[in-house]
């Protein structure tokens, strides 16, 4: 099926694009980002035993505009927009590199929209929703209304896999009750709620669940990346009614591969944003910085690397908008290009961040600078649901099972 001109980027778009641009280059510039997570080294990695640094204000201007609401069907009280939306709007907060817990709100949106999706499939085919499917919805709306969710789904080992789950689930009554733990849930200590994945006797479930409901806990992480947070969430008999039932048991394996492609280019387009803010700020520096009585972009072997960071951006951001666009008008290739989109952009990711630290020479490995802040929101980002090398493994065994199908037909 071929995609719409411009990958489907019309009116509406550009004006949520603009004015994120115009919001976050006000209320969320690098004086302000330095300020908000990188006043000094102690402050910045003694995170963990501190409040995880956010403007709330900034995210109440965000929840304002809609953009929690952006991915959410009208339906469920949102504005119902185009994936493409979404990766534009994903883009300006990686260009700035915005200490919030909106993408990882707008993650955990998918999965609760995927889950909807399969309970109104449900209702569609057997003629009644299957146990406790309906919560998606509400779960939703709470969303719309701005609180901040995330997703929670990884074990311990790290492994992507929603089949390596180290949450379990068990009947009681008409509710269930969790017990395990769940590992890098990004932003958990601004959310509101968690969408957790748990296994039981009927199959993989999904969860939401309230952050301050009895027995969770929430044990941050100490990890590089200034911009967010990271913990593990340990579930020690946490009781939850039917209400809290996103996806039935036995469904939730199915949908979280539906939501993936859609997570995947949301992150892709964070990378592609501050990868963009690399370029242009290693350029600018390439321009003002003289040695040898000239700039230093004047010079080859300074501004070959530069043109090769340009060409690995637009690689990324192309493959990510036509990502976003296969989800609005072509979902059968989506999960080909996120993968592709997620390894372009991981990619790019690495390079620029390389490159940046080098042409920016020994001011460039110092707390001073602020390229620092985004090598390390790239590095967390660029293994976020897998690398460029997992990605490109995962593709493989779709072109094989592409084969497959075709010598079986």
């Amino acid at each position: 099926m071929a995609q719409p001109k411009d990958f489907g980027f019309g009116s509406e778009e550009q004006m949520v694009r603009d004015s994120a641009r115009k919001l976050l280059k006000d209320a969320a510039g690098i004086e302000a980002l330095r300020a908000l997570v990188a006043r000094d080294h102690r402050a910045a990695y003694e995170s963990t035993v501190q409040p995880a640094p956010w403007d709330e204000r900034l995210w109440r201007q965000m929840v304002e505009l809609g953009w929690t609401a952006l991915a959410i069907p009208e339906e469920a009280g949102g504005a119902g927009m185009k994936m493409i939306a979404v990766a534009a709007l994903a883009e300006e907060l990686g260009r700035v590199a915005v200490p919030s817990p909106l993408v990882a709100t707008l993650i955990a949106t998918m999965v609760l929209r995927a889950a909807a999706a399969a309970a109104a499939g449900d209702a569609a085919s057997t003629g009644s929703r299957l146990n406790g499917a309906p919560a998606a919805p509400a779960w939703l709306e709470r969303i719309a209304d701005g609180d901040a969710a995330t997703l929670a789904t990884t074990p311990p080992s790290g492994a992507w896999d929603a089949a390596d789950v180290a949450v379990r689930a068990e009947r009681a009554g008409a509710g269930v009750v969790l017990r395990g733990a769940t590992a890098f849930v990004q932003d958990a200590r601004k959310a509101a709620f968690f969408v957790v994945a748990a296994a039981g006797e009927d199959g993989l479930g999904l969860y939401a669940l309230a952050a301050d409901t009895p027995g969770v806990t929430v044990r941050p992480d100490r990890i590089a990346d200034l911009t967010r947070d990271q913990a593990r969430l340990e579930l020690d008999d946490v009781r939850l009614d039917p209400a809290s039932i996103v996806a039935a048991p036995g469904s939730g394996a199915v949908v979280l591969a539906a939501a993936t492609p859609a997570i995947l280019t949301i992150v892709a387009a964070d990378l592609c944003g501050a990868a963009e803010w690399q370029l242009q700020t290693t350029a600018e520096y390439a321009r003002v910085r003289t040695q040898f009585e000239h700039p230093i972009g004047f010079f080859q072997a300074v501004k070959h690397p530069i043109v090769n960071m340009m060409m690995d951006v637009d690689r990324a951001r192309s493959l990510t908008y036509a990502a976003a666009c296969a989800l609005d008008t072509d979902p059968a290739a989506a999960p080909r290009l996120a993968r592709m989109a997620k390894a372009a952009a991981a990619d790019a990711a690495a390079f620029c961040s390389d490159r940046s630290i080098q042409l920016h020479g020994g001011i460039g490995f110092t707390w001073e600078c602020d390229v620092h802040i985004y090598v390390k929101r790239q590095k967390h980002n660029q293994f976020l649901y897998g690398d460029g090398a997992y990605q490109r493994a995962r593709l493989a065994e779709l072109a094989d099972a592409s084969v497959a199908e075709v010598a079986r037909a």
